[in-house]
């Protein structure tokens, strides 16, 4: 199962560079990582010879802070320095090694997983080297031992579809960059943060509120046996509004909205935050009074941003290299590459270069991959027709090359994720028409109603065998658009439901208006920032269920904000202040 949600994140800022474009990294840590990672591939072998035939060290070293504040008072103020060691062994060669997937295991094509460990925060030789030998030899019998499992089951197991090697030959990569700068000073947003946070005072149904400020400060070094040298930084700044509330029949209701930026001077200003916070107020109380959805199926249309969702979960997900050759996942696409899968007037690209969306960050840009891979922009769908895959150092049948699309969290193995997934019409109207066209679509169906689906929190899907082939997508913001006139009307508890394939042949036409979801999305190699842009798109049909609701009541006593008391003390009458 996949995830894309609106999680505490940040977008980065890294300034565009040729690969090789700058001198070879020489910091300390580089020098150290060179030496270590040498020693150890000249002279670690088992008794029987075996080598490893791969080495790579990654360093991600970050700064975060968190700043948060509810109802007027700050809640968080943290922050973190940590390094964070990955270690990737590969022994056996290019077309067979330790991490071939172990069929009848029950473990997905990614159960691989790199060692890690936590580094010194300072260059000091004699700790970090100790770290790196101890950990480089656990590696490497973790390695060995694999290996030896590997090629036990193929021996036991009936012959592969795919016979693609297990690793891609690369060029190496050089690069450097120096670390940027930590020069923000989040005392004057602590005051910001209050006074913002302070404006769900007036809520006093709202029972769970907050502003929050995350910031991010990070430097990513990446040393192997092949050559690669890299050294990139990045910041990033991300201010998130929340609120929370339950309705009477137990339902829990959320909305949130975000701020994301590349540089400090980017954030916006206290009224724009203030005014977008009493948006996700006011619009959570008109959730609480909103009348419960029922299960539909019809015409519908998914704004741009959650449109954006729908493609990142019911595609971009199923066009991502490693399952195409993974027997567990359900190869929705494996066999389509040339072959029509979206209409003919989609197309869809991959693109972590690209930094901006008009004015907006996109979260999913990197300048190289977990795996030390140049970023490229990909064409995945041209018209309609499925062009290619996502690719990490996995290659897959037809596809043997990296597309610099290999990523993770520290701590996991790498492979092929989504980044900036980008759709692009060339059948569009403006939004007014579009609307004009769900009405006639319900007319025509018969049905007194379509939906309008105006934001989204996130979603999941479901991509291997034993499951079945579906998504679910989580709105929070949709309205019934009467066909007979009426004025729209507010629901809440819906969930869209589906398989993919069946969902791909009822898009119409799409709106004008492309916008973007900043995100990060949850999979095998753990949370990875992403974007999705995508325009408006109409569907003739599409399902909904009822959501889960919780069984548990409202608050039995009314909120503290409703006694007089309360308001005397907001407004300095007596209690205390957070200072």
């Amino acid at each position: 199962m996949h995830m894309m949600v609106r999680r505490a994140g940040y977008v980065l800022l890294v300034g565009a560079a040729v690969a090789g474009a700058q001198s070879a990294p020489s910091s300390p840590l580089v020098k150290l990582l060179e030496d270590e990672l040498k020693y150890s591939m000249d002279n670690l072998k088992t008794e029987d010879g075996l080598k490893p035939y791969y080495l790579a060290y990654t360093v991600y070293e970050e700064s975060t802070s968190v700043h948060a504040a509810s109802l007027g008072a700050l809640a968080n103020d943290t922050r973190n320095h940590a390094r964070t060691l990955n270690i990737d062994m590969r022994v056996g060669d290019f077309k067979l090694d330790n991490t071939h997937q172990i069929r009848g295991r029950g473990g997905s094509f990614s159960q691989y997983s790199p060692t890690s460990a936590s580094l010194p925060l300072s260059d000091n030789p004699d700790a970090i080297r100790q770290i790196l030998w101890h950990n480089t030899d656990e590696a490497f019998k973790d390695a060995v031992q694999a290996y030896q499992q590997v090629q036990t089951n193929l021996k036991v197991k009936v012959e592969e579809e795919d016979q693609s090697d297990d690793f891609s030959k690369e060029s190496p990569n050089v690069f450097s960059e120096p670390a940027l700068p930590s020069t923000f000073d989040p005392a004057g947003w602590k005051d910001r943060l209050r006074r913002i946070s302070a404006l769900a005072r007036e809520y006093p149904l709202v029972y769970q509120s907050g502003v929050t400020l995350g910031t991010s400060s990070a430097t990513t070094t990446i040393v192997s046996s092949e050559g690669a040298r890299i050294v990139t930084s990045l910041q990033r700044f991300r201010v998130t509004l929340q609120a929370a509330t339950k309705a009477d029949d137990g339902m829990t209701l959320t909305q949130s909205d975000d701020f994301n930026a590349a540089v400090p001077d980017k954030l916006p200003d206290e009224k724009t935050v203030a005014e977008a916070f009493r948006k996700v107020l006011d619009q959570v109380m008109a959730l609480r009074a909103a009348p419960l959805a029922q299960p539909y199926t019809g015409p519908a249309i998914l704004l741009n941003r959650a449109s954006g969702v729908f493609f990142h979960e019911i595609f971009g997900h199923r066009i991502e290299g490693h399952r195409q050759r993974d027997v567990s996942e359900g190869q929705t696409f494996t066999k389509k590459v040339g072959k029509p899968v979206l209409p003919d007037f989609i197309s869809v690209v991959d693109d972590p270069t690209r930094k901006l969306f008009g004015d907006i960050d996109l979260r999913g840009y990197y300048r190289f991959d977990d795996e030390g891979v140049a970023a490229a922009k990909v064409t995945l769908v041209d018209k309609g027709v499925l062009s290619t895959f996502l690719m990490s150092r996995t290659p897959v049948a037809g596809v043997p090359q990296s597309n610099g699309h290999g990523r993770r969290q520290p701590g996991s193995g790498a492979v092929s994720r989504q980044a900036n997934l980008i759709v692009e019409s060339s059948k569009s109207v403006p939004f007014p028409k579009l609307r004009e066209m769900l009405i006639e679509e319900c007319k025509t169906a018969g049905k007194p109603y379509g939906l309008l689906f105006e934001d989204i929190s996130g979603g999941f899907t479901m991509t291997q065998r034993q499951g079945p082939q579906s998504f679910k997508v989580l709105p929070i913001v949709v309205y019934r658009v009467y066909a007979d006139g009426r004025a729209d009307e507010l629901i809440r508890g819906v969930d869209i439901v589906g398989t993919p394939l069946s969902c791909f042949e009822r898009i119409l036409c799409t709106g004008d208006d492309p916008d973007v979801f900043n995100g990060s999305c949850g999979a095998e190699s753990g949370w990875v920032p992403v974007s999705a842009v995508s325009p408006s798109v109409l569907v003739s049909t599409i399902e909904i269920e009822k959501r889960e609701v919780d069984q548990s009541r409202p608050p039995i006593l009314p909120s503290p904000m409703l006694d007089p008391v309360f308001d005397k003390a907001a407004s300095g009458g007596h209690g205390t202040s957070d200072q």
